[in-house]
């Protein structure tokens, strides 16, 4: 049997899941996911450390999209506005490449999810799921016999790591609509958690994304650069972009 294409899914968070209580001048909560083939790894890793080094000499920097934006931490360099226009613009230049990586998310509208399911509505579960189904069928899309998926999570805590591990594995079993139990064994393979601290430069591209994805998704008709680059990247089929789950369904 021929070996399967490999990729990985990198997972990482814009927002906060819950329901209850949340910040209603940012009401959404999207969980974006990076599809990057295995043979796409290198380039792209490098990339992201050739901007590191640019920048600060070091590799050791982990890009985090609300440190930039508030020009925190190592990110302090951005109050000097030329360096901070060289900055973006680096970082423009490897968002905008094509064939490397390709985004697929689901973002979840905190007032129309309380609606319509309740405060009680599992909003990264649900996320997941959609993230996971559309993964497969993008993958079945580039590849006749498919391709199988290793997924890295960005770590969010002991107990919300295990129950969605929990949640990962009873999908296994249950499988997902339109995905059976056997297609979603077939088609992933390691699932594991990885801290950000650890510099893994799919989660710190996967949170660079998800914040203008959200923006676009609370407002698209408002201008957005940072989402423009990027857009072309998000997975499409048939012309619909399945790349780009917005939960509930209006």
């Amino acid at each position: 049997m021929k070996e399967l294409e490999t990729y990985n899914l990198y997972i990482d968070e814009c927002g906060d899941h819950y329901l209850a209580t949340y910040d209603h001048n940012f009401p959404i909560f999207t969980l974006c996911g990076i599809l990057v083939p295995m043979k796409q790894l290198n380039s792209l890793k490098s990339a992201i450390d050739d901007l590191k080094q640019e920048f600060w000499q070091t590799t050791d920097v982990i890009l985090h999209s609300r440190d930039i934006r508030k020009c925190e931490k190592h990110f302090q360099i951005l109050f000097d506005n030329e360096i901070k226009q060289r900055f973006y613009a680096r970082v423009n230049e490897v968002l905008a490449q094509r064939g490397v990586y390709i985004i697929v998310c689901c973002s979840v509208l905190k007032d129309d999810c309380i609606k319509k399911h309740g405060i009680n509505a599992d909003v990264y579960g649900t996320s997941l799921k959609y993230v996971l189904q559309r993964s497969i069928f993008c993958v079945d899309d580039l590849n006749a016999d498919g391709g199988k998926i290793n997924i890295i999570v960005e770590r969010r805590g002991k107990r919300e790591d295990s129950a969605l591990l929990k949640y990962y594995n009873g999908l296994r079993v249950t499988g997902m609509h339109y995905i059976s139990p056997e297609r979603l064994a077939k088609h992933t393979g390691h699932f594991g958690f990885s801290h950000k601290k650890e510099n893994v430069f799919g989660l710190q591209i996967a949170d660079l994304i998800a914040y203008p994805i959200s923006r676009y998704v609370m407002n698209p008709e408002k201008s957005n650069p940072a989402y423009d680059i990027i857009a072309p990247n998000i997975y499409q089929s048939n012309g619909k972009l399945l790349g780009l789950k917005i939960f509930p369904d209006k």
